[in-house]
């Protein structure tokens, strides 16, 4: 029996993660924190796992992790760092679902997070989570940065393109949109219904923090310098993520070529799913698919890349438990099955 905890149980991602992990009967989720929930049934604020889970939502303690096999950190941006060291100096197995360490430069992070690192110690002990380009190096991890939703659309549809360097790696245009989930349970006038509803709008343009975890880690993959123009925008719909990528063709390449490219490079990726039609969001809702299409505008000489996920799925809890499922040794695809 695998013994796990979750710090940050009672958010969209913990809460997504806890439902994955209760089906499991190979896992016992012995440990659920939540500050401002604390002393509440998990089942009260989650009617959905009633009858699976009698656990009572507790104030962290790292103490209470100690005799666990994993944890995973469910916490904003700026909490996970204040965890993570205590769990990881346990010799806990951890998984960050934050964005606390997904990027190697504390600089960057202060620019694009507004905080200072005060972890950064272990920002050279944390391996990126992105199991389609580091499954080898996660099977040894002790600490996974899991990636950003938005991240985790653009790597996946750019990285066979840039790869095989059929795509330039400068003046790359992405723009993606979600649904309001990838802002997280807090409440806020901008994501009200009557705010949200029938209505699209840009956010955080040329400012959002993984403009920099995109670029990093194109960068770091292909072994030279990645920049893309990234602009993220809120779709009134409650999960999903569709992403749009424009890049400039660095040679004539004909459609059924590309779309074999992407098929080969994807080949033992089991939630990659490369389409010869347009994507949809509909068809990876409550799933850890990433659906793909590609297509090559000879006019233009450009590829346009579109790439649909479930932003707490494959973009948070789903990718989280593809990770444990590679650190422990297991089939990744377990518990993750549609």
């Amino acid at each position: 029996m695998i013994r796990v905890g979750i710090v940050g149980a009672s958010g969209y991602s913990g809460m997504e993660a806890m439902r994955l992990l209760l089906r499991r009967k190979d896992i016992k989720v012995e440990a659920a924190t939540a500050s401002s929930s604390a002393g509440q049934r998990l089942d009260a604020l989650a009617p959905g796992l009633a009858g699976r889970s009698d656990l009572v939502l507790e104030e962290f303690d790292a103490k209470r992790f100690e005799d666990l096999d994993l944890a995973f950190v469910a916490l904003p941006s700026g909490e996970g760092m204040k965890v993570v060291p205590p769990l990881y100096d346990m010799g806990l197995r951890v998984i960050d679902l934050g964005g606390d360490f997904r990027l190697q430069s504390t600089q960057l992070y202060q620019q694009y997070y507004k905080l200072p690192h005060t972890a950064a110690s272990l920002l050279g002990c944390a391996v990126y989570g992105l199991p389609e380009l580091n499954k080898k190096t996660i099977a040894a991890a002790r600490l996974i940065a899991n990636p950003g939703c938005y991240a985790t659309s653009a790597i996946l549809g750019l990285l066979p393109a840039l790869m095989h360097g059929i795509v330039e790696q400068k003046g790359i245009v992405i723009t993606s949109a979600s649904g309001t989930s990838g802002a997280g349970r807090k409440g806020s006038v901008d994501l009200s219904f009557s705010e949200v509803n029938e209505n699209v709008k840009a956010y955080k343009v040329g400012s959002h923090q993984h403009v920099p975890e995109i670029e990093t880690v194109l960068t770091s993959a292909c072994k030279g310098p990645v920049t893309v123009s990234f602009v993220p925008h809120l779709l009134p719909i409650t999960r999903g993520i569709y992403t749009t990528i424009h890049a400039t063709l660095t040679q004539s390449i004909a459609q059924e070529d590309v779309l074999r490219l992407y098929s080969e490079y994807f080949e033992k990726a089991p939630f990659v799913r490369i389409k010869a039609d347009i994507p949809q969001i509909t068809s990876v809702t409550r799933t850890n698919y990433c659906d793909i299409g590609v297509y090559v505008q000879e006019r233009t000489k450009q590829l346009i890349i579109m790439t649909v996920i479930d932003n707490l799925i494959k973009g948070a809890a789903g990718q989280a438990i593809q990770n444990m499922n590679i650190m422990l040794g297991l089939p990744e695809e377990l518990g993750l099955e549609s």
